[in-house]
């Protein structure tokens, strides 16, 4: 039997947020047999660590899985894990880095647990606009709604980026159509999913951010807090002039639409339009622990 523990993050309380699975002592277990208790979860993402027994606490490493496959990084597994990990005592409060398939990625956590924990990470650059009809027409929009060109960024993991009208937001479904035929960029890999985000008010500071991201590439048709999309969006904000050219920050606020509202704190270091460095931080509440058979060999 494997010991797991549920956490929703992003959130101050239980049953907001994104739930995740973090499954302890899976290191010996193959590719499928992960992917079995991801699917199994049947949550946007479950998060294996391993090698979380430095000396010093420094670092650990991480395998994230959605139902469906599993991606190089994502957010709130990061986030999530780090505050599981901290809470046993298995890594030091300061800074911490994550090994994980998209290298390297440092994460702040505080002595006390009910701070935010703050992910660092490098971003990858900013697309060139790309026509929105496609993307407006993938989550069920017009062209009436949309307030810009789609962009594609992300920092480990791409997103395109859809901004619209607020009143949009609501109307906006769940991607049925692979995006990857949808936002071909040569050179950026696959998109983790669309971000679909609307700005509240220019003048507002930090920037006020509402937030849809369909993820349907990667089984998961719309996500109540998505880190790494967040993330990527600072670049895009700043590449578009919504934050300054030296950066700022951004609050998100995602889930509402699914009844899981989240509060995602977001910060772009940047020079001459051009983003740095990118960091996402939230809360973390514990939900649920247990134990969970070991699959067979698929």
């Amino acid at each position: 039997m494997l010991r797991y523990d549920i956490v929703d993050v992003f959130t101050d309380r239980p049953f907001a947020g994104n739930p995740l699975a973090v499954v302890h002592g899976a290191g010996d277990l193959s590719t499928s047999q992960l992917q079995a208790l991801a699917s199994e979860f049947n949550l946007s993402e479950t998060a294996f660590p391993t090698d979380h027994d430095q000396a010093d606490g420094s670092s650990y490493h991480v395998r994230i899985f959605t139902p469906a496959s599993e991606i190089p990084f994502a957010g709130h597994p990061s986030i999530g894990t780090a505050w599981v990990l901290r809470r046993d005592d298995l890594i030091r409060a300061g800074s911490v880095t994550q090994h994980c398939q998209a290298g390297v990625v440092t994460l702040s956590i505080s002595a006390d647990p009910t701070d935010p924990i703050e992910l660092g990470a490098s971003p990858r650059g900013v697309s060139e606009p790309i026509s929105a009809p496609p993307v407006l027409g993938a989550v069920g929009l017009t062209a009436h709604d949309s307030r810009g060109m789609v962009r594609v960024s992300g920092c480990g993991l791409d997103f395109a980026f859809l901004r619209v009208d607020p009143s949009a937001l609501e109307r906006a479904v769940p991607a049925s159509s692979p995006l990857a035929a949808i936002v071909p960029v040569p050179g950026r890999g696959s998109i983790g999913g669309v971000s679909v985000y609307a700005v509240r008010a220019a003048d507002e500071r930090p920037l006020g951010i509402r937030a849809r991201v369909f993820c349907p590439d990667v089984g998961v048709l719309e996500d109540p807090a998505t880190g790494s999309a967040a993330l990527g969006l600072g670049p895009v904000l700043v590449a578009d002039g919504a934050l300054p050219s030296s950066g700022g920050s951004y609050v998100i606020h995602q889930g509402v639409e699914m009844g899981r509202p989240s509060v995602l704190h977001c910060r772009v270091e940047a020079a001459d339009s051009i983003a740095t460095n990118c960091f996402v931080a939230g809360q973390v509440t514990p939900l649920a622990a247990g134990r969970i058979r070991v699959p067979s060999e698929i």
